[in-house]
């Protein structure tokens, strides 16, 4: 069971991250891959992720485990890769070796881990090309709609928040959770409990992780919850042809709805689409026919954007909860 407790300032601090984090659904990618629990829709992903699998990027799987558990030096949340890299090969000696204890507690670090700990520079070194070598294999074929699928999920949170308040959103981002007074319960396979005093918490969609929420408690940083997105990843597979949002508008129609879960103007949509300006007007035109996009002048431009309908469209499974 995880157990957070919150204080009356840390519920006026909760938010959603703005972006998805790189490395963190990297570490998350790798470690979903790895599972044996998951739904039936992941076996196309899981198999494609391990045959593609670089061997270069073993030495991580060393130090991620399929529950997600791992050390926290190698996955800080920010929203660009190579600040990320940077802050990780930044950890210091003490918090890498504090984090490796942690984190091997069934079995001795090997060799290559213990040189982490000791800032051996052939050891970091082999950790940035694993790190470089999972990123390209695992996310970067998929970026653009690890990215849609974020702006859609969290526009759907934003909404939640705004119509049913801090208590219910946080209560639906993990099944079985419950609240106790100020402290929110989320079934877990293991057992956690954090007490935030004042520090806020940060909301983290993730588009691979499945089931249980994560907790990770960066130094000198807010708390952070990880938590699975109501559309993981694999049913967002573009090889997949039974889609019922593409079958009903059509693929590209149904793209430019999920690109607008986060506002557009329309270049930056034709751009997003990868289409003329023109074909992007089109399709929003024809979705704001709908109802389920709106479109607002900002400045000389125009800036389309997904309507409360149209987010439903993109969840299904919460809409239909």
């Amino acid at each position: 069971m995880l157990r957070i407790r919150f204080t009356a300032e840390d519920l006026l601090q909760v938010t959603i991250a703005p972006r998805p984090a790189p490395l963190m659904e990297m570490v998350l990618a790798l470690a979903t891959s790895r599972r044996k629990d998951l739904p039936a829709f992941y076996g196309r992903w899981q198999r494609h992720a391990r045959q593609s699998l670089p061997r270069g990027a073993y030495p991580l799987g060393e130090l991620v485990a399929a529950t997600g558990r791992g050390p926290m030096f190698l996955d800080p949340v920010t929203h660009v890769l190579e600040e990320g890299v940077d802050l990780v090969r930044g950890a210091s000696a003490e918090f890498v070796r504090t984090e490796l204890q942690r984190v091997c507690t069934r079995r001795a670090p090997s060799l290559w881990a213990r040189g982490l700990a000791d800032q051996d520079h052939d050891a970091w070194s082999v950790l940035n090309e694993s790190i470089g070598a999972a990123y390209g294999s695992l996310l970067e074929p998929h970026w653009n709609r690890i990215r849609s699928g974020f702006d859609a999920e969290r526009a759907w949170r934003v909404r939640q928040m705004a119509d049913h308040g801090i208590r219910q959103a946080l209560s639906s981002l993990g099944p079985g959770a419950h609240w106790q007074g100020t402290t929110v319960s989320f079934p877990a396979p293991y057992d956690w409990e954090v007490t935030l005093n004042g520090q806020g918490l940060l909301l983290l969609p993730s588009l691979f992780w499945h089931g249980w929420p994560l907790i990770a408690e960066p130094p000198d940083a807010p708390r952070v919850l990880v938590y699975p997105a109501t559309t993981p990843l694999p049913l967002l597979d573009k090889h997949l042809t039974t889609d019922p949002l593409a079958a009903l508008l059509g693929r590209t129609r149904a793209a430019t709805l999920a690109a607008l879960a986060q506002p557009r103007t329309t270049s930056e949509l034709a751009q997003e689409l990868h289409i003329s300006q023109s074909s992007a007007s089109e399709h929003a035109k024809a979705l704001r026919n709908a109802q389920l996009v709106t479109t607002a002048r900002d400045g000389k431009a125009v800036r389309h954007s997904c309507t409360p309908l149209g987010l439903d469209l993109l969840t299904p499974a919460r809409a239909l909860g």
